[in-house]
């Protein structure tokens, strides 16, 4: 599935079952609020399976995640490949008592917000990505 830019494409899961329409207008409004224009994301959703070999190829972390994203911005234009595993999300959400759906929205917002130049390893850097996801999830529940 393409809108726009963004591409969606599944592998070893079913694709969920959220509004992507209303997704890709959500994370053009986000990256915007970033002084960042969209350029060609893909978002492949898989399994812990697939997330860890991902891991473990590229990354040679051995553990499992709910989403790798890999950047291929340049300047304003932001670009890149995310891995989100589903089984991740769902397990995430049950040990958060949020919604599966609410989860998911935060790691889909999560790799867009890496490539507008946020970060979440180093010292305070968590607080900083929490608040701007919890202000674009904001804004997403603002969208009609």
């Amino acid at each position: 599935m393409t809108i726009d830019k963004i591409q969606i494409l599944c592998d070893g899961v079913e694709l969920p079952s959220v509004d992507f329409e209303k997704i890709s207008n959500w994370i053009v409004e986000v990256a915007k609020s970033h002084n960042k224009i969209v350029g060609t994301l893909t978002y492949i959703f898989c399994n812990d399976e697939k997330i860890i070999e991902v891991n473990r190829q590229f990354l040679q972390h051995d553990y499992y995640t709910d989403i790798i994203t890999f950047d291929y911005s340049r300047g304003k234009l932001i670009s890149g490949d995310m891995f989100i595993s589903l089984d991740t999300v769902l397990s995430n959400s049950d040990m958060l008592g949020v919604s599966y759906d609410s989860e998911l929205h935060r790691v889909i917002i999560h790799g867009v917000l890496h490539l507008c130049g946020i970060d979440d390893k180093g010292e305070g850097e968590r607080e900083i990505m929490e608040r701007f996801e919890n202000k674009a999830l904001e804004l997403l529940g603002a969208m009609n």
